[in-house]
Order: structure tokens, then sequence, then C-alpha cells
């Protein structure tokens, strides 16, 4: 296992918190829309890809929130792992 329980949980914390600060999020990219400008958050749903219009003083902030879903994804699989090996060392014999 490499690390206490004790530093498990600590790393669990740190994680749990710093998923409820990143909670204002959007899924999707932004792409823009070519020569004749403009910019959408495009994204797939049910195996179809959606586009939303940004409008332009929005574009900025989309940006954001797109990055921090991913940074979240990252997140919960780090929580996933850990929340793993602590089931893992609570139910060892």
């Amino acid at each position: 296992m490499g690390t206490s329980i004790w530093h498990q949980q600590q790393k669990k914390q740190r994680l749990e918190r710093e998923i409820a600060a990143n909670l204002d999020f959007v899924i999707g990219s932004v792409t823009s829309q070519g020569p004749r400008g403009g910019y959408s958050l495009t994204t797939k749903e049910l195996g179809k890809t959606r586009s939303k219009y940004i409008r332009t003083s929005m574009v900025d902030e989309v940006r954001k929130m797109t990055r921090r879903h991913q940074k979240l994804k990252g997140l919960l699989k780090e929580l996933a792992d850990l929340n793993w090996e602590l089931l893992k060392a609570n139910h060892q014999s």
C-alpha cells in the first residue's frame, strides 16, 4: 500500500475540498465558427453533437468552466482510486 490510512484519509479530505471548489463547470469544448466569427459550446448528448451559441462576452468564462470540468474528471478519478485503496485497507483480515 505504501502510505498509512491516516495519510490516505487526509488526501481524501483534500480531494473532497478541491472537488467542492470546482463545481462551477460546463461540459464541452469551445469552438470557433470560422470566418463569420462567433463561438459555440459543443458537446455530445446521446451520441449526437450539440452546439450552444456563446456570446463573445462569455467566451473566457466558458473556457475557464470547461477547464474546471477537465480538472474535476482527474480529481474524481484520483478520489475513486483512493476510495478503492481505503476500502481494501478497511477489509483486510
